[in-house]
């Protein structure tokens, strides 16, 4: 069992790491002052982590963390329901309000910056994070078809399409805008919209 000193200075350090990383990129990120935020040693950073780009892959963590647990919301949802519509509308809600308004959008922007660098690693947060997502919808897809509720040849692009639909525009406005992440409503809005769209394609 660990220590809960130990538990309760790596959260900190990856809570501080992650807004220091997110606001300097890697190579402005400096470890003295992550620990100064954490208030910890730069000494405990090291002894926790190994150095910088340890920290900075920890940092991925809660991302890979975020998406699993979604798609596993969202596998349960889609597996089940017999109001599809409805489902559709609330899953879209919630995948276009967690990439856009959480801090989804800041951490995308930092990898793409780093992915010369670490090229894998943003190959694995792709494969794991939205690749994940958008495999766990055409899953879902593809049982609402088995069901009767959808009409889907190809899942796979199903779940393209209503990725694009609910959040593509947004997205592509998020990455390039740093200060002000669009509102709940007008994110509401515009998944209803794209909901609408996606059934009268697959209804």
């Amino acid at each position: 069992m660990l220590d809960p000193r130990v538990e309760r200075s790596r959260a900190a350090i990856v809570a501080a790491a992650t807004e220091h990383f997110l606001r300097h990129g890697y190579v402005g990120a400096n470890v003295d002052e992550i620990a100064a935020q954490a208030r910890v040693s730069k000494r405990t950073i090291y002894n926790v982590f190994g150095g910088k780009e340890q920290l900075f892959r920890e940092i991925l963590a809660d991302a890979f963390a975020t998406a699993e647990r979604f798609s596993t919301d969202m596998a349960a949802a889609l597996g089940t329901t017999e109001d599809v519509e409805t489902e559709l509308r609330d899953i879209g809600t919630k995948l276009a309000g967690t990439v856009l308004i959480g801090p989804v959008v800041r951490l995308r922007r930092l990898l793409i910056g780093e992915a010369e660098r670490f090229p894998e690693l943003a190959t694995d947060y792709y494969a794991r994070a939205p690749g994940r997502v958008m495999a766990t919808l055409a899953h879902g897809f593809r049982s609402c078809h088995e069901r009767g509720l959808l009409h889907v040849e190809n899942p796979e692009l199903a779940a393209e399409h209503f990725g694009f639909l609910v959040m593509g525009a947004s997205l592509d406005h998020a990455l390039f805008e740093a200060t002000t992440p669009p509102a709940a409503d007008l994110i509401e809005k515009r998944v209803h919209a794209g909901v609408d769209t996606f059934l009268r394609a697959y209804r």
